[in-house]
């Protein structure tokens, strides 16, 4: 009799989670830190960042890579941080903290699972102030 009930349980276990990774979902809009996105060009692919003629600037970044700049927010969860809706995954912690105003560059991933309850997961590839 527990066998039937069993099943029962977790086909809505599964119906529940299939429903929460809508892969159709639309994109967070922007949040109220008043942030920006921007695309990013490809780097030039004869420069390899271990390069010691490199020039300096900006870091390297994948091609189709954005940017965001914005006030980082802390999330719900300890250690999640938010800018603009996006999930900042990855990047230096000493530089990503509640409250810094920074531009990152990297590129959202909304495949990825994390522990976060929340925002888009936003692989982070560099990190300035801004």
């Amino acid at each position: 009799m527990k066998t039937p009930w069993r099943v029962f349980v977790a086909l809505v276990a599964c119906v529940a989670l299939g429903a929460c990774a809508d892969p159709g979902a639309e994109p967070a809009s922007p949040g109220p830190t008043g942030g920006t996105v921007t695309s990013t060009p490809s780097p030039d692919p004869s420069v390899t960042p271990s390069d010691p003629t490199a020039p300096t600037g900006p870091a390297p970044t994948s091609p189709g890579a954005v940017t965001l700049t914005g006030t980082v927010q802390a999330g719900v969860e300890p250690g999640c941080l938010l800018l603009d809706g996006n999930l900042l995954v990855g990047g230096p912690r000493d530089a990503l903290k509640a409250g810094a105003h920074v531009t990152v560059t990297g590129h959202p991933q909304p495949d990825l699972m994390t522990t976060c309850q929340q925002g888009t997961p936003f692989v982070v590839e560099s990190v300035r102030p801004a």
